[in-house]
């Protein structure tokens, strides 16, 4: 099983940007794919991001052009870099990590408010 310790959330004035970070620790050889879902207040919780061992990414309709999805060399950490922040990208950011489990970090608050 895969450890993941998120950071980098926090308070953020719209057209802010924040980068978050996803350590991994554990069984992380054979990842599949990495990412980032998030979760608003009474809403589900939505891929923002993904990146697949080849390197493929895949983004929400929503943050296309405004987050980016990247990893270490390591690939033993990800990040978003989310430029452009709107009110609406307020929400828990969960860090996703696919070998043999599905692994979920514990949740990192972004709020974009002025």
């Amino acid at each position: 099983q895969v450890q993941l310790v998120e950071s980098g959330g926090g308070l953020v004035q719209p057209g802010g940007s924040l980068r978050l970070s996803c350590a991994a620790s554990g069984s992380v050889l054979s990842t599949n794919a990495m990412g980032w879902y998030r979760q608003a207040p009474g809403k589900q919780r939505e891929l923002v991001a993904l990146i697949r061992s080849g390197g493929n990414t895949n983004y929400a309709d929503s943050v296309k052009g405004r987050f980016t999805i990247s990893t270490n060399n390591a690939k033993n950490t990800v990040f978003l870099q989310m430029n452009s922040l709107k009110p609406e990208d307020t929400a828990v950011y969960y860090c996703y990590w696919l070998n043999y489990l599905e692994s979920w970090g514990q949740g990192t608050q972004v709020i974009v408010s002025s």
